[in-house]
């Protein structure tokens, strides 16, 4: 095996490690607070950017392969410790709503208007906090108005 597929192929398996991490630490510490209902593998799935992974693979790849030990260990290490520190309730959290809530959105039915903070966009459904309520809703997205 070539030295670039090993360094591809490596890359590619401590990527997907970092992202499993980050989106375990997500789950845990945001979506779980808001009781939003969602599988892992969706929430895994939806959320994956293929140019920070392929980005991630090369560079993490390179630097096992082709960089010195002590380079590539520390590197490798500095983003291991960030992935983990997801697992810490308010970094977790905060990371969640970087990625997730949308702040201040008017979204429109038919019948009704709401004001809030959309808390999770999923496949089929919008888990959104309605500032006037006071609570949160789960809308389907189907009878949603215009973009949000």
């Amino acid at each position: 095996m070539s030295k670039l597929i090993q360094a591809l192929l490596s890359g590619m398996f401590f990527t997907f490690i970092l992202d499993f991490f980050v989106i375990l630490g997500v789950k845990l510490n945001y979506i779980e607070l808001y009781d939003i209902h969602v599988y892992y593998n969706i929430l895994f799935a939806d959320h994956q950017n293929l140019f920070l992974f392929l980005f991630f693979t090369v560079i993490i790849g390179y630097l096992i392969i082709y960089a010195n030990t002590k380079t590539a260990l520390i590197v490798v290490g500095s983003l291991f410790v960030l992935s983990f520190s997801t697992l810490i309730p308010p970094i977790g959290k905060a990371v969640g709503e970087m990625m997730l809530m949308k702040k201040d959105v008017t979204l429109k039915t038919d019948k009704f208007s709401y004001h809030g903070n959309i808390y999770y966009d999923g496949r089929k459904t919008i888990t959104f906090y309605d500032n006037e309520l006071k609570k949160v809703i789960i809308l389907n997205k189907n009878k949603i108005q215009g973009q949000y």
